[in-house]
């Protein structure tokens, strides 16, 4: 019995055995059709030569040409003159020359190779098919046409389950509307998609785009672009961690360390969100937003909760609104909102606004600060309704007030230099004498008042058509007397710094932005994550 038993295992195993060699075996390559066939051992020994005509079928893959030499032990054929390789109806690879291994399902195909899918077309002279993996390889020079896009590149694969293309040396896709370029780019012929990776452009006649790691929608004309990019336009320059470019709107969004630079206007805005439309020639930007223009060897900081730039550069208005700050070394200040016209060269601080000027504090219900529009250097200011003037005594303890209905100044070299107040103008000053000496409190009520200011403190004061007043012993007047009605000192709110028009909130929310940008740059392999616009891009990819 265990004889019996052994026997019949051992059997099994034998047939078992039998049937997977089989399976495993490759298949044979077989002769559908020649016009002619001989064996010529002179000419090339071990070999069927077929000519005229030649059709033969591997494994669903079809081979035609003029002549071949079928190497039947090796499974293994050459082919000549008009070879064509066929798979299915997806993939046509025609040369002059093509060799095809049974065994090992790889092709090679040489002189005027071009490989034709429903997608796109390759054109170059050595190609390298590779069934078992469906990669085809080049190592020269090719071209791809795909509709709209012509791509050229020294080597370069195409993986055919996913229909794309890699290339890793010098890759250019040229499009009517713009041309990319390359070292490393994976393009999906079914789709037009993009990926950049390294350093790579895209110029056209609008613009010129720079990434080292970005997606480009190449039908739909959409592009998602990471790692040190930016988009330069005749007169602009954006840059951000993340930036989103419609090419067909001319529309750029920006994400995260954003920094858009205005070469004309010697002006820098920087926020972590904004939104640019250059067909309209406007910008919006957000979260943590500054505008910073140079201005008379000095730079002038704004910033609000929003910041809006419309029109072209001779009609360009800037709004600042919310919670609006700004800084210049001699002067600062806060409002509501702003109001900035390039061609009236006229800023309005609309909304509680308040102005320092070296050591006064300036306060109005309007106020104006209005350029020169040949000079673009700040020329003049303007206070109407409730005008109020307070600088600290330098001395002592009191205040210097002028009080009055409207205020009318005019700047030498960005700093305020002279000021009338006209109409119900009242002072409080405090009057010294050449060794600092106080002479007494002026204090008295004018029609006009004139103010010479000499690096930034009151120089001298001018009263018109005087109406009533004089100069009191500190003594003789009582504290209450010393400070008009609405007085309010407001030292505590002064901007004294750049850093001082944000708010505490918003520095931690930019230094929460500095870490994730950091800890991302860690991360060189992390995945493109694609923008919600462009979610349909290749799903393969996104597996």
């Amino acid at each position: 019995m265990n004889k019996s038993l052994f026997f019949i295992c051992f059997g099994l195993f034998l047939i078992t055995s039998i049937q997977v060699s089989a399976q495993k075996a490759p298949k044979k390559i077989i002769v559908e059709h020649s016009d002619f066939a001989d064996v010529n051992q002179a000419e090339m020994p071990d070999a069927f030569l077929l000519t005229g005509n030649v059709v033969v079928n591997h494994d669903g893959v079809v081979l035609s040409c003029n002549k071949a030499y079928y190497f039947q032990k090796e499974n293994y054929i050459k082919a000549f003159g008009n070879v064509q390789l066929v798979q299915g109806d997806t993939l046509y690879l025609n040369s002059k020359y093509a060799e095809y291994n049974g065994n090992v399902k790889k092709a090679f195909a040489t002189g005027d190779a071009v490989l034709t899918s429903p997608d796109a077309t390759l054109s170059t002279d050595t190609i390298s098919f590779d069934r078992n993996t469906q990669e085809v390889f080049y190592n020269n020079k090719g071209t791809i046409i795909n509709k709209e896009n012509t791509l050229v590149s020294k080597s370069g694969k195409y993986y055919v389950a996913e229909k794309k293309f890699q290339f890793l040396t010098e890759v250019t896709i040229t499009n009517p509307k713009y041309i990319i370029k390359s070292n490393h780019l994976d393009y999906y012929s079914n789709s037009g998609h993009s990926y950049l990776f390294g350093p790579s452009t895209i110029t056209s006649k609008t613009n010129y785009i720079y990434t080292e790691k970005g997606f480009y929608d190449t039908k739909k004309n959409l592009a998602h672009f990471l790692r040190k990019s930016y988009i330069k336009y005749d007169d602009r320059l954006i840059e951000g961690d993340s930036l989103y470019y419609d090419r067909n709107k001319e529309f750029a969004s920006a994400t995260r360390n954003v920094k858009i630079t205005d070469s004309i206007n010697r002006g820098i805005v920087k926020g972590h969100y904004a939104e640019v439309f250059q067909k309209k020639d406007s910008m919006y930007v957000t979260k943590r937003a500054v505008a910073v223009n140079f201005v008379e060897n000095d730079s002038v900081y704004i910033h609000g909760k929003k910041l809006m730039v419309t029109g072209k550069e001779d009609n360009r208005i800037v709004r600042a609104f919310n919670n609006v700050r700004f800084f210049k070394t001699d002067m600062s200040g806060k409002c509501d909102s702003i109001h900035s016209s390039a061609k009236n060269s006229l800023t309005k601080l609309i909304g509680n606004p308040i102005l320092w000027n070296g050591e006064s504090q300036i306060t109005g219900d309007i106020m104006h600060l209005i350029g020169n529009s040949k000079t673009q250097k700040l020329d003049s200011l303007k206070v109407l309704n409730n005008t109020f003037i307070i600088s600290k005594d330098t001395l002592g303890t009191g205040y210097n007030q002028i009080k009055g209905l409207n205020l009318y100044g005019k700047f030498e070299e960005g700093k305020l230099h002279d000021v009338d107040i006209i109409k119900n103008a009242e002072v409080i000053y405090y009057m010294r004498n050449d060794e600092k000496e106080l002479i007494g409190i002026n204090k008295n009520v004018s029609s006009k008042i004139s103010i010479l200011f000499d690096k930034n403190t009151i120089e001298t004061i001018t009263f018109f058509q005087q109406v009533d007043g004089d100069i009191y012993p500190e003594e003789e007047l009582e504290e209450y007397d010393r400070k008009f009605k609405g007085f309010k000192w407001r030292a505590d709110e002064r901007i004294k710094s750049k850093d001082d028009i944000f708010s505490e909130e918003e520095n931690q929310y930019n230094d929460k932005m500095i870490e994730e940008a950091k800890k991302e740059n860690a991360q060189e392999n992390t995945p493109m994550e694609i923008r919600k616009e462009t979610l349909d891009y290749d799903k393969k990819k996104k597996k």
